[in-house]
């Protein structure tokens, strides 16, 4: 603690850069997932080929891939870049997955009635049932945020900024303080964006809390 009370603005300007390097993959990953997965949703041969690839694409070790992508789109493997590339696989990879599962959870005399008031498949997907599956895909994406963040930390073996540099400079120079500094912080973004993206959810998600209030008076009487 001391380490990080003593560093705490050199901290702050790493943080800063470890949050922009795990949020971005993040909404790229959201751009490419969300359209996709609501059309391959119906799709079950593409839907299978789909989650056959992302579940390969998140098995390759990070290090291979930090190592494998600068020569791909040539850049330099210490671009911050690189790391933003390979996140936003990740982060796909694992969304492509989640949006048709959540989808699926949305009841299908919703989907009828939209359909029957002449929703289009597009004003439908974003209206009606992307609304509906938030709860379901919250978890996803909350899995998603803090792995990013963590993930982030490995960059910093290749030379891209980020807290992972406490580890290895405390390792370099043998110092657990500066270590057990980017334990704590890293922890500490973990919780702090886990619990921001759940209350987000919940406040997107309204009627979820009104079922619960409902239940539970019908539990009463």
């Amino acid at each position: 603690m001391r380490y990080l009370i003593d560093n705490f603005a050199e901290i702050m300007a790493i943080t800063r850069t470890h949050l922009v390097l795990a949020l971005v993959p993040l909404l790229l990953g959201l751009v490419i997932a969300i359209p996709f997965g609501a059309v391959i949703r119906g799709r079950g041969w593409a839907r299978k080929i789909t989650t056959t690839v992302s579940s390969l694409a998140y098995t390759i070790p990070s290090l291979a891939l930090f190592v494998i992508i600068p020569p791909l789109v040539g850049i330099s493997a210490i671009d911050p870049l690189n790391v933003i590339i390979a996140l936003t696989v990740y982060s796909t990879a694992l969304l492509l997955i989640a949006v048709p599962t959540a989808l699926d959870t949305v009841p299908a005399d919703v989907v009828d009635a939209a359909d029957a008031i002449g929703f289009g498949r597009l004003r439908r997907t974003l209206t009606v049932d992307m609304p509906l599956a938030l709860p379901v895909f919250v978890s996803t994406l909350r899995v998603v945020v803090v792995t990013n963040i963590a993930m982030v930390s490995v960059g910093a073996l290749i030379g891209v900024g980020g807290l992972g540099k406490l580890f290895t400079q405390g390792y370099q120079r043998d110092y657990p303080d500066q270590i057990v500094a980017g334990i704590i912080v890293t922890l500490a973004l973990a919780l702090l964006f886990d619990r921001l993206v759940f209350l987000l959810g919940r406040i997107a998600t309204p009627w979820t809390r009104a079922d619960v209030r409902v239940g539970r008076e019908g539990a009463r009487s």
